[in-house]
């Protein structure tokens, strides 16, 4: 399939299945802003859910304390509701 064919969230499993990503790191590779990467990235889980395969998410975590119990793993907070620090390191994604 050429790459003008596939959809964009079907862009997003195929890089993940290549290797884990950041948000950011998916924007910048699809060209997309980070929010909407995370939006595609939302249904993606849902439907690889039905699949064989497994998505699997490294959760945002905290670079002052080591915080990493946010409770939506499918978003970039701005701030650790521990420390307050906005140091956050970005949640990573899998397709395995």
């Amino acid at each position: 399939m050429r790459e003008a064919d596939e959809t964009t969230r079907q862009r997003i499993v195929d890089a993940l299945r290549e290797e884990p990503a950041t948000p950011s790191e998916l924007a910048a590779a699809l060209d997309l802003t980070p929010n909407a990467v995370l939006r595609h990235v939302e249904h993606v889980s849902r439907s690889v859910g039905n699949s064989d395969e497994r998505f699997l998410v490294a959760p945002p975590t905290c670079r002052a304390c080591g915080f990493d119990d946010f409770d939506d793993l499918l978003n970039v907070p701005s701030r650790c509701p521990s420390c307050k620090s906005e140091a956050i390191d970005e949640p990573t994604f899998t397709i395995e």
